[in-house]
């Protein structure tokens, strides 16, 4: 599964590079999402093929081979994820592309030759209190980064092909009624992954609940006139949006924890 993780490493490191850019950014018009495009593909082929190296996984041809199907993978989700955001369709193959490549790997695994090279040197210098085996510590490594930006891609692709969120900009979206999801997705997903390595699942338990609680209270000021300065907001809407979200965001988490395991 070397391969497979060093994909996750990549898609995790190419949609960080985007949504930097993307949060630097103040239009939204084609050069941008060119753009986009440009930067998250540089970011992510250059670290799968230098993640490739340092580990030593084009030692083999069947390394050799894997790594190009991944890099194959990463630019169709790279390409297809940010035309769908773009546009009213193409949502559902965007995600579609994205477990595509992932369960390609995952169906051709035994091929994958055994993480080493400088990353399994690296690991005994650093004499680290937990010394994993090279290939697991890649594995949680690229988990750890799809939950960053990936996980809230992920999300909002979900959302706007339920209808619970509206593919265009210039229109009033409930994320902008429900301020900090982008942030607290990542932060909630990692605790999530951190608690379950850990062994400690009731508290990740625990965490899903309490946002559950913290946030009602917010949801059913919506359903009161005049709230927020006057501005009435759908409770339904911003309802169905925290649900959908908070359940896709959750099996994010929960899925990179069972490949963890």
């Amino acid at each position: 599964m070397s391969v497979l993780a060093l994909l996750l490493v990549a898609v995790g490191v190419a949609d960080l590079a985007r949504s930097i850019v993307e949060q630097r950014s103040s239009r939204n018009d084609a050069a941008t999402r060119r753009r986009l495009h440009r930067v998250g593909t540089e970011a992510g082929i250059v670290s799968l093929w230098l993640g490739a190296a340092l580990t030593g996984l084009l030692a083999t041809p069947s390394g050799w081979l894997l790594v190009a199907l991944a890099s194959v993978s990463l630019a169709a989700w790279l390409l297809v994820s940010g035309w769908a955001l773009s546009r009213e369709r193409g949502h559902v193959i965007a995600l579609s592309t994205l477990a595509g490549g992932l369960v390609l790997q995952l169906v051709l695994a035994g091929w994958a030759p055994q993480a080493g090279g400088a990353l399994a040197r690296w690991i005994t210098w650093a004499d680290l209190p937990w010394t994993p085996e090279p290939d697991r510590a890649l594995l949680i490594a690229g988990l750890a980064l799809v939950q960053l930006s990936t996980g809230n891609l992920i999300v909002r692709l979900v959302l706007i092909s339920t209808g619970a969120m509206i593919p265009t900009q210039d229109q009033d979206q409930p994320s902008d009624t429900l301020k900090g999801g982008r942030l607290l997705g990542p932060l909630e997903r990692i605790f999530i992954l951190g608690l379950g390595l850990a062994g400690q699942v009731t508290a990740a338990g625990l965490v899903i609940a309490a946002k559950g609680l913290i946030r009602w209270p917010e949801l059913r000021s919506y359903a009161r006139p005049g709230s927020e300065g006057g501005r009435r907001s759908d409770i339904d809407t911003v309802t169905e949006y925290f649900l959908v979200g908070s359940f896709v965001s959750w099996l994010v988490a929960l899925s990179a924890l069972a490949l963890a395991a």
